[in-house]
């Protein structure tokens, strides 16, 4: 089985980036180790491990750290991502270098939408990651991959992107004085177009999916042309996936420094799921949090479902699909991640589910009128799940649950393009009256 999984590795670590260094600064990052077989390797822009071609992550010594100490430390931190600096790979300064600094968004209440969906009152949250500087999670990503690209002196920043990513990236290059160069299917919502290509880098469309997106960054980082370029989401990929991390630290914080009994996460490639599992595992090692069980939900669009497929069927290979569905940004067909979501939603007790692009578009409406938030599909998505998953009797309703929206609707207007207009009257009380609106 995990064989399986290094074997469709094998062609990305071919065009790893080979140079390493142990003189960068980056905290208490110690060393990348495999996913798989544990193999360490100093910190540099590499991927994937060249024992067994598995993933490489982010290895720490948070041995001088006590849990009193940290915590004070981290409450006294700047309002985003940089109190977890301690916590992160990134140098004791980052806070003074020039970044988007996102992060500390807001945990919000949803009584409304907790009726709605026959939860306790008092007992739902969303996790409104819309707040960020370009409006969607993926600024906490490019912030930590950027740190990395300054620590091993690449010029250009860029990334394959369904859209929010290749955003963040542009701001975050714009921010630091970096070259951006991102890369995006051709056939993206305007609004995520126009968004990458107004912080003025390069954005340039490739025919086909994100998936052929993806194969062409891996290639273009192997040759000549790519020399100097730090591909946030590929040989940067495990300093930028542990971005995410930020948003399990922030909820815990944000409940008192508290477990939530039940999150409910989107899945696009699958890292951000993967990494929040991390974060919560990292404050319970700390002693940050009391540890207690805490079920991890994915949700993902049927139109792209293929972790929530393998999770239905009792597989722990993901086949990959060909994505067809109104939730662009989680459009992955073959996700990175995807076994790992596997493993951690049947470790927790949890699940991975599924809805259409009709239930995707309703649950945006819904947590529009019960909470004021004005999600993007994904969040429609994860909206959507978490009542699906009441239905079925899968998310208890009585226990703290964490529903995260990880992006604005602005950006994916199309998808509610029917809403409108209430009425049309003339500026007077009888047309008023006329209208039933009285």
């Amino acid at each position: 089985m995990r064989k399986m999984r290094r074997k469709g590795l094998a062609s990305m670590a071919a065009q790893t980036v080979a140079s390493t260094t142990n003189s960068v600064d980056l905290g208490p990052a110690a060393a990348l180790s495999c996913r798989e077989c544990g193999h360490r390797v100093p910190l540099g822009p590499v991927f994937a491990c060249e024992e067994c071609f598995g993933p490489l992550e982010i290895a720490y010594d948070f041995s001088a750290y006590g849990a009193e100490e940290l915590r004070k430390r981290i409450e006294a931190g700047p309002a985003n991502i940089w109190r977890y600096a301690p916590l992160l790979p990134v140098p004791a300064d980052v806070a003074a270098k020039p970044n988007i600094n996102p992060g500390w968004t807001q945990l919000v209440k949803a009584d409304n939408l907790a009726r709605e969906l026959g939860v306790d009152t008092g007992k739902l949250f969303i996790k409104d990651d819309s707040g960020n500087p370009t409006h969607s999670f993926k600024d906490r990503v490019v912030a930590q991959a950027l740190e990395a690209a300054r620590a091993f002196g690449f010029t250009t920043l860029s990334c394959s992107s369904t859209g929010n990513l290749a955003g963040a990236v542009g701001a975050a290059a714009a921010r630091a004085g970096f070259r951006s160069c991102v890369f995006i299917p051709h056939d993206l919502e305007q609004g995520k177009v126009v968004m990458a290509a107004v912080y003025g880098g390069e954005l340039v469309g490739i025919e086909g999916n994100y998936d052929d997106v993806n194969r062409f960054c891996s290639e273009l980082i192997g040759d000549p042309a790519g020399e100097g370029w730090g591909f946030v989401n590929v040989n940067l990929r495990p300093y930028y996936a542990e971005g995410s991390k930020t948003l399990a630290y922030e909820i815990c914080e944000q409940l008192g420094w508290q477990l939530p009994d039940q999150l409910v996460v989107p899945i696009a490639s699958g890292s951000q799921l993967t990494k929040i599992d991390k974060g919560l595992q990292e404050l319970i090692k700390l002693g940050l949090v009391e540890d207690k069980p805490y079920k991890i939900f994915g949700a993902q669009a049927e139109g792209c479902s293929p972790v929530s497929v393998a999770f239905k069927a009792g597989h722990d290979v993901v086949r990959p699909q060909k994505p067809n569905t109104i939730a662009k940004s989680l459009a992955i067909g073959n996700p990175a991640d995807g076994p790992y979501v596997l493993d951690i939603a049947r470790r927790t007790g949890g699940a991975v589910e599924d809805v259409t692009d009709e239930q995707v578009v309703d649950a945006i409406k819904v947590l529009a009128r019960t909470e004021g938030i004005f999600a993007e599909t994904a969040g429609g998505v994860t909206v959507g799940v978490t009542r699906k998953l009441i239905e079925n009797g899968l998310l208890d309703p009585t226990l703290t649950t964490v529903v995260l929206n990880t992006g604005d609707g602005l950006k994916t207007l199309d998808a509610v393009a029917g809403t409108g207009l209430t009425a049309t009257i003339r500026p007077n009380l009888d047309s008023f009256r006329e209208a039933g609106l009285a």
